[in-house]
């Protein structure tokens, strides 16, 4: 059995589960759930436990691919894709900055805390329009070639 069917079956596998619980879900109803805590426990925590599992094989697949990839594609490309992505990480918290900020508990957000959450915003805006950009050049470029 090649990997790709039992990565197939397993996602079938995974999605009727899913679809049992969502069922579940629906016919208990969402005040029934939120007003019982044995419904909660019955329902709500295997659905959770079917997330937290399709979570987990999501990242260890990933980490075994990009890992199985690095030492048999090309690492140049990979260090190279690394290190721009670091740069935009490093650029971003250098044009951030952080004030201590109140929260609605009463608590106080640390000047860091806030100076990294700023930071990380940057660094989605840019790439975010690093992504529409290359979508833009890919279309012109294919609109150019015919």
């Amino acid at each position: 059995m090649t990997l790709y069917k039992i990565f197939k079956y397993l996602a079938i596998a995974i999605g009727v589960i899913a679809a049992y619980f969502v069922i579940r879900v629906m016919v208990a109803g969402e005040d029934a759930i939120k007003t019982s805590g044995d419904l909660q426990a019955s329902i709500v925590s295997p659905f959770l436990y079917v997330a937290y599992i399709v979570l987990a094989l999501t990242i260890v697949l990933v980490l075994v691919f990009v890992i199985k990839e690095l030492f048999t594609g090309h690492p140049k490309n990979t260090f190279i894709a690394i290190g721009a992505f670091v740069a935009i990480i490093l650029i971003a918290y250098l044009v951030t900055d952080g004030q201590p900020t109140p929260l609605r508990d009463g608590g106080t957000l640390s000047a860091n805390a806030t100076h990294w959450v700023s930071a990380g915003l940057v660094v989605f805006y840019i790439m975010a329009i690093l992504a529409i950009g290359a979508m833009l050049m890919t279309g012109v470029k294919k609109i150019t070639t015919r």
